[in-house]
């Protein structure tokens, strides 16, 4: 059993499973793997574009950033949805590559740019003008 495990690149597990298979079902079962059920997903899509839309807005007042713990909470809060655990917002955000503890991750509009000299040192912030009227 180790030589077929090893000229087919699987575990001598595999190969157990399988010959199980094919011995108690016929060879139908031992070459396709019945459906798995699977836990059906906690949000729609709808939800999950509603909580990725909050994460990328300013976070509530008196936060610095967004953390996971904290959009659960304002997701079920703002009533984005009935409930949601820390997994499920840290895989939405890991599915669409957000990182919004890091604050350069996240585009947000600003008035406000920060001016670079040219060795690559921050001059300062450069503020709109005022437009007469």
């Amino acid at each position: 059993m180790v030589g077929t495990a090893e000229a087919v690149g699987v575990t001598q597990t595999t190969v157990r499973t399988l010959r199980r298979r094919y011995r108690d079902e016929g060879l139908n079962a031992a070459l396709h793997e019945r459906p798995r059920p699977g836990a059906a997903r906690l949000l729609t899509e709808r939800q999950a574009s509603e909580v990725v839309a909050m994460v990328c807005a300013p976070p509530p007042e008196g936060r610095a950033r967004w953390t996971v713990r904290l959009i659960a909470q304002e997701a079920v809060r703002r009533g984005l949805v009935a409930k949601v655990g820390r997994e499920t917002v840290r895989e939405l955000l890991l599915r669409h590559d957000l990182k919004p503890w890091r604050e350069k991750n996240v585009v947000r509009a600003r008035a406000e740019r920060p001016v670079h000299r040219a060795h690559g040192g921050r001059a300062g912030v450069v503020r709109a003008a005022a437009v007469p009227g």
